[in-house]
Formats: structure tokens, sequence, C-alpha cells
């Protein structure tokens, strides 16, 4: 009879310990999860944390996730040897990476909800999480290379900063949810306090290739003070709350923003043509409907040359307006020039002759002319003349700006420069000599 391999040694011995724990109450699990807490604030120089951008960041990302996927049966295996999903190709999913000596290690991608929708939407009732308000994101495709798994955190851990500060800080994000194997829901809740969906455990989840899965979110506006009261006063090693919400880590290469947008796109045709056509069939699989959401996104010449082509028919429900590749979240005051009438709005879509704005508190009246101020980004503001044109959702109104300024008017060419958040960048730089030039 052959000895047990040193995989399934662990694999038994793993099994074991769960069942074991799950004789354990409820409070004790979590406590000793957490006691088993151990993040580093001083990662070595080498390991560094960024969007995943270039085709070969992406690749070593997909590749990863997909040996990982296919190790815990959530997939079967591809010919292309990647995990690619139609959510990978929209503006609003970020997929950072991992590196040690500039070899990817880790990965996780943030999904934004947006015309997709979100994966785990088909499963599970995200009616209690809206009815809080704020934006909703979905943690998903999170993969660790087995070389680094058991090394007490040293890249989840960085994963998961990243994730909170970039959710928090550039993504516009309140809510996280999560679809995960039943066997690991537990990890998530104990240390991060995640909180189950409506639907414990769902039996056949699809997007796992049929396994079954436990739905949850966390406030991120609560998460603070929960992370205070369970790790507050630990010791560096063990002090989620510090770590999250206080430690600055140098490995953390997060995008330059000249203006407050709030997603970074980085699939440029190339990229897309890549993994959507010629590494895997990502675009085949897709379905009529969003073939036309993409079109609406990718609005440019050079995308309809890789994107499939515009189906014939009209779909039902399917808007073709433009859905900004750059989503922005612009703080703004109107000033009516009668009545004195004052508004504090958010920005949500910027031209170079309007605007989109909302306002939760009240109504703004249709006509209304006056001055609107805008702060572009941190150190980039602008004052133009607008009108109120109509209402275009509840809480959402449409403005004509009558002359643009030049903050304004760089801001929408930067914006319009190209596809990728890089693009936004080099537009800038482009235009401030443009500017000393003249």
């Amino acid at each position: 009879m052959p000895l047990p391999t040193p995989r399934r040694l662990r694999r038994a011995l793993n099994h074991g310990l769960r069942v074991a724990f799950s004789w354990l109450p409820h409070r004790l699990r979590f406590a000793l999860i957490r006691g088993l807490v151990e993040c580093d604030p001083a990662p070595p120089p080498s390991l560094v944390l960024k969007i995943a951008e270039t085709r070969e960041e992406l690749e070593a990302c997909f590749a990863l996730l997909h040996d990982a996927y296919v190790a815990s049966g959530f997939m079967k295996p591809h010919p292309s040897g990647l995990r690619v999903t139609p959510y990978h190709a929209l503006p609003t999913t970020t997929t950072i990476c991992a590196l040690v000596d500039s070899r990817v290690v880790g990965t996780l991608s943030m999904v934004r909800e947006s015309v997709f929708g979100l994966p785990l939407q088909s499963a599970f009732d995200l009616g209690a999480v809206r009815a809080r308000g704020g934006q909703i994101a979905e943690i998903s495709a999170l993969a660790v290379h087995p070389d680094h798994r058991r090394t007490g955190g040293t890249v989840l851990f960085p994963l998961m900063k990243f994730m909170y500060e970039y959710c928090t800080r550039f993504f516009e994000t309140r809510h996280l949810v999560i679809a995960v194997n039943p066997n690991r829901i537990e990890l998530y809740e104990a240390l991060l306090q995640f909180e189950r969906l409506p639907a414990e455990v769902v039996e056949s989840y699809d997007f796992a290739n049929g396994a079954p899965a436990v739905g949850a979110s966390l406030d991120l506006d609560a998460a603070p003070a929960i992370f205070e009261r369970l790790y507050g006063g630990k010791a560096a090693r063990r002090n989620l709350h510090a770590y999250f919400t206080q430690l600055a880590l140098p490995n953390l290469r997060m995008p330059p923003r000249r203006y407050f947008t709030t997603n970074d796109p980085v699939m440029t045709p190339a990229l897309l043509d890549h993994f959507f056509r010629q590494r895997t069939s990502g675009f085949a699989d897709m379905t009529p409907r969003q073939w036309r959401m993409l079109h609406a996104i990718y609005d440019r010449s050079d995308y309809a040359v890789v994107l499939p082509p515009m189906p014939d028919v009209t779909i039902s429900g399917v808007s073709l307006r433009r859905h900004p590749r750059h989503a922005i979240r612009f703080p703004a005051v109107f000033t009516a020039a009668r009545g004195g009438g004052r508004w504090a709005l958010v920005m949500r879509e910027i031209s170079l002759g309007g605007c989109q704005v909302e306002l939760a508190s009240a109504a703004l009246p249709t006509g209304t002319e006056g001055e609107l101020m805008v702060q572009l980004g941190a150190g980039d503001s602008s004052v133009v003349q607008a009108r109120v044109l109509r209402t275009v959702t509840d809480g959402v109104w449409s403005m004509q700006v009558k002359r643009p300024d030049d903050a304004w008017r760089r801001c929408v060419q930067a914006l319009e420069a190209g596809a990728t958040y890089r693009d936004v960048s080099r537009s800038l730089i482009s235009l401030s000599g443009a500017a000393r030039a003249v």
C-alpha cells in the first residue's frame, strides 16, 4: 500500500482540524482565529503591491487565479491556463497584484457595481445592503501563490490592506460583498466582521463551477470602529485596526490621480484583444446585451475594431448612452443668481458643455441659473456659470455650462484623451507643457 503524499497528509490534517474546530462555540472559534493574526507592519521592500496594468502583469494574475481555482474545484481547466471573466473587461474592475522581486505572487480583483451588475447577484439578494445607501463592490478573484500561503499572511494581509485603502480612498465604495466557499467564510467573519447575506449557503454557485458558496458584506463606514473594538491596543503585528486605518505601507503603490475620478481603467484595445479574443473566447461567451454595453463604454474607433460587432437587433432595456470610462466624484456648490438658493452637490459626469449632479436632500428647480463652484482635484477648482436643465432620475439633474473656464477645459480634455488612467496622467503633462509655452 503506497504511503500518503505530504499534500494528502496536509489535507487530512486540515480536515481534522476543521471538524474539531466546528465543535467549539461560535464566539470561541472567532476569538481563536483572531488570535492567529500576524500582519507585518514593515514588509521587505522586495514586496510591491500595485494595479495590474501591463499584459505581463495581467497574464500572471489570470494564470495564478486559474491554477488556484482549478486546484480548489472552482473551475475546470481552461486551454489558455487563464481565468478571465467578463467583469475584467470593464473599467470599473480593478485588479491588483502582489509582486516579490518583480514576480506576481498574489492577486485580487475589486468589481464595482456597473452595467454588468455584480457576479454574486445571480445567487444572493443584496436588497438589505442597497437599503443602507452607498456604492457596492465585490471582492473577487483572490489567489496567493502556493509558495506564499504558509508564510503568516505576508502576501494576503498586504493584499487586503491595498483593498481597504483603495476602496475607502479611491474607489468610492461603501459596501464590500463576497461569495466564498463555506469552509472559508469564518475567516472573513472573524477577522474583518463580514456579515452573511440572507441566503446563507447557495449549494451550487455557477460563478464557481457549481461549488457551494456563502455571501457576506462589510460596511466600510462602520469598519474602523469595529476594528478598533477588536484589535485596538494589541501589539503591532496583531493590531488590524492600526494596520488597516493608520499604517502607511510604502509597499503599496496607489495610482496617481490629479482629479477626483473613481476608477482606474487599464484595458487598452490591445489588451482587450489579447485576453478576450486571442487567449480566451471571452467576447464570444458574452451576451449581445454585454456587447452593446461594451460599445457604449469604449466608444472610440480603435476599440470598435476589436470589440464584437454591434448586434443588428434592438434589445429591450439597453441604452446606448455613453458610459464614461473615467467615473468622477467631484464636490460642488451651486448658488442661484436670484433668490439666494445654495446647494451642496456631487458631480458624477462632466463634459465640455455640461454635467450631471447628485443632490439627495432637496430638489434643484429646473431653469435655475447661477454659479457652479467645483473641486476637480486636490489642487484644482473651477467656477463656471451653469443652468439646471432637467431631472435625469430621482436625485440626479443635468446642468448646462455656458462658458467653461480653463480648469474645466483641462479636466475634460484629460479625461477624454484616452481610455486608461495612465492616459489621463500623460495628457495632463502634455497640457501643462502647452500651457507654459503659451
